[in-house]
């Protein structure tokens, strides 16, 4: 709660700050010729240069679909592996626990067995 006030207080400040900036700046801005800070000349320029350097730096250029497939297909197969060797490690732990488990039962069983045998011949006397 501490640290979220503190971080509203520096945001809320910085804001400030920053609309403080923009309006000291806004009677230069106002000064300067509007039609050569963003022309549409330059604009569409700009674009241009972008879109070329895009085509240029094309990293899939060089790229083998069938390299890309074989790779792919060996990471999804070594991860359905992995993922079997858990659900089987998993399911050999839950066999073990279920078998605990029946052997306790089991022995519990026979000695509540022994209990009522132990019973009934203690009534018998």
């Amino acid at each position: 709660m501490k640290f979220e006030s503190i971080l509203q207080i520096i945001l809320f400040g910085s804001s400030i700050g920053l609309v403080g900036i923009v309006f000291k700046k806004i009677p230069f801005l106002r000064t300067l010729p509007g039609e050569s800070l963003f022309s549409l000349e330059k604009k569409q320029d700009f674009v241009l240069r972008l879109k070329a350097g895009a085509r240029r730096f094309n990293p899939f250029k060089n790229l083998s679909y069938e390299i890309f497939l074989e790779k792919l297909l060996i990471s999804l197969r070594a991860l359905s592996l992995k993922i079997e060797g858990k659900a089987s490690a998993s399911l050999q732990q839950l066999k073990q626990t279920v078998k605990e488990k029946k052997i306790r039962e089991n022995d519990n069983y026979w000695e509540e067995i022994k209990k009522t045998t132990k019973k009934k011949s203690e009534l018998k006397k």
